[in-house]
């Protein structure tokens, strides 16, 4: 007989109590996650969980946007909690996790009901392609060592992968267009997103760029792309999308020119 007080089983929590906690001045101990930014995560989550909804309801625009809105929230968390200095690391996985629904599962299961759907097998391929690929891109930033470089991401980061994704959709369904009917670009175009995510190729990150004292004509240019961005949101953002999108191979192609032209010298 075995004693049932020791088992080879890990012990149980007895409430649903997150285990993070700090010490305060006093030098007690406190249990708890940080407000604010879990807040914003929550509804960055809660917007990926509303585009699977209107997707499946045919409101591509609805959801198309829902996502555009989870990639701002997803901005602003991570700032928050710094400017704010509530960092965490329960709040860093709680943001994958909230990643991997909203720019991972939400944006190929839009571009599925959207365009998708009718060609079969290869464009469930290319949907679960473009979803393993997010999930995988969001795993290997959570175990890579933190890079030198903060200037540069390796791989396309997934939101702005599901960016791509989202603001297709919207200008499609907000043009009237029927996805079938170019479902074969959107597939490619899906999946290219994809394996860009798990590339070794490098997107500028601009995180060099702080929110502060700037000039005025940063101010006035700021002004100017967002009255730009009004005159046609769903055109104005996919046109901004493609061309972050193709930035990396193109910056890429140009780097491994300048290395073979010093090699040919």
């Amino acid at each position: 007989m075995t004693d049932p007080q020791h088992t080879d089983y890990p012990e149980e929590p007895q409430d649903f109590e997150v285990i993070e906690s700090e010490r305060d001045r006093g030098g007690n101990r406190h249990r708890g996650v940080y407000l604010l930014p879990n807040l914003i995560t929550t509804a960055a989550l809660f917007a990926g969980f509303y585009a699977i909804l209107a997707a499946m309801n045919g409101m591509f625009v609805h959801a198309a946007v829902a996502i555009i809105v989870a990639g701002i929230l997803d901005g602003m968390d991570g700032g928050i909690a710094r400017l704010t200095n509530t960092q965490s690391r329960f709040g860093a996985e709680y943001d994958s996790l909230s990643d991997c629904v909203a720019f991972g599962v939400a944006p190929g299961l839009v571009a599925y009901a959207w365009a998708l759907s009718e060609l079969g097998n290869f464009g469930r391929a290319a949907a679960f392609l473009y979803v393993a690929c997010a999930a995988l891109r969001l795993a290997r930033f959570n175990v890579q060592a933190a890079s030198s470089d903060k200037r540069f991401f390796t791989g396309l980061p997934s939101p702005s992968g599901a960016g791509l994704v989202a603001t297709m959709v919207w200008l499609g369904a907000s043009r009237g267009v029927d996805g079938t009917e170019i479902g074969i670009i959107v597939a490619l175009l899906t999946a290219a997103a994809g394996l860009l995510m798990v590339s070794s190729i490098r997107y500028h990150s601009f995180k060099e760029f702080r929110i502060g004292k700037v000039p005025f004509r940063v101010l006035l240019g700021a002004i100017v792309a967002f009255a730009i961005v009004f005159l046609d949101p769903p055109l104005v953002l996919l046109s901004v999308a493609l061309a972050y999108v193709a930035s990396g191979p193109l910056l890429w192609a140009l780097r491994l020119r300048r290395v073979r032209a010093k090699r040919g010298n």
